[in-house]
């Protein structure tokens, strides 16, 4: 799944090219994916393009008339074109979900791979107009998240560390990779309940997530959109790194399975050297 630092790339991407521009057509492929209807996708068409930004993961692009919003999902991809292909697409028989055409020939998809489709596009006459948007709590990269402000969000939360991490309502932007990223770099087990933190893990928590996504977002910097799942993926400790030895400690980096994604760890820098049970077989070890 893209997070925020892939999608802060392809959003420093997209503002140099396309701003300026005017989207000549905004073609929707799959209609599941277009979640408004007020203002109408057409409402686009010749609209000059003024802004490109980021809310948390989702891609805010700015038009005289309207923004269109997207939200990469899961499986979700920007596939960019310096000459947009002339081919027609046709709904159903196709990854592409939408594809918006640049008054300099050049444009863009939106694609997803799979069968469960999640990728989300909006036009809206305000980004707060997006549920997903309006709910998003601060973003790691806003100056005034501050490590007090951190702190006040972990207080008397009796939740596991991990999924807090990946609440978009309550961190903006972090995904399943960067919570396993920023836990090893804090040496915390991804199962640690956020109120039992004592202040000097609270302080380390944080300036393990700052730097982990300051140094994600630097590495995604100036990088196409083809060239950011390798830069994400070269850049992992441990997420998507199963079997293989740490790079801290050289213990063998394990995995835990839930229903729809996984979690990986090194149980020497993380957890005392326990190893966590997994959660497909109804084990949990704490």
């Amino acid at each position: 799944m893209p997070e925020m630092p892939e999608v802060q790339g392809l959003v420093e991407f997209l503002r140099g090219r396309i701003a300026g521009l005017q989207i000549t057509r905004a073609s929707v492929a799959s209609i599941a994916a277009l979640k408004t209807y007020d203002p109408p996708i057409e409402a686009l068409r010749e609209a000059s393009i003024i802004g490109v930004s980021r809310h948390g993961k989702f891609v805010d692009v700015e038009t005289r008339a309207a923004h269109l919003v997207f939200h990469l999902a899961k499986a979700g991809w920007l596939r960019w074109y310096d000459a947009l292909p002339s081919t027609i697409i046709k709904p159903g028989r196709t990854p592409i979900a939408l594809r918006v055409a640049l008054s300099d020939g050049s444009g863009f998809d939106l694609t997803e791979a799979g069968t469960k489709k999640s990728l989300a596009v909006y036009v809206v006459h305000d980004p707060m107009d997006v549920p997903g948007i309006a709910r998003l709590g601060p973003d790691p990269l806003d100056p005034g998240f501050t490590r007090d402000a951190f702190a006040a969000l972990l207080a008397g939360k009796r939740t596991q560390i991990k999924g807090l991490l990946r609440d978009q309502s309550v961190i903006a932007g972090i995904g399943n990779a960067y919570s396993d990223e920023i836990l090893h770099a804090a040496r915390m087990s991804p199962y640690a309940l956020a109120a039992n933190l004592g202040d000097a893990e609270v302080g380390t928590l944080y300036d393990a997530m700052i730097a982990t996504v300051q140094d994600a977002v630097a590495a995604a910097s100036g990088k196409p959109p083809a060239d950011l799942k390798d830069a994400k993926r070269r850049g992992m400790q441990v997420h998507g790194r199963r079997g293989q030895a740490c790079p801290v400690c050289g213990d063998t980096v394990r995995s835990v399975f839930f229903a729809d994604n996984s979690l990986e760890y090194c149980p020497t820098c993380q957890t005392g050297g326990k190893i966590l049970a997994d959660r497909r077989l109804s084990r949990l070890l704490k």
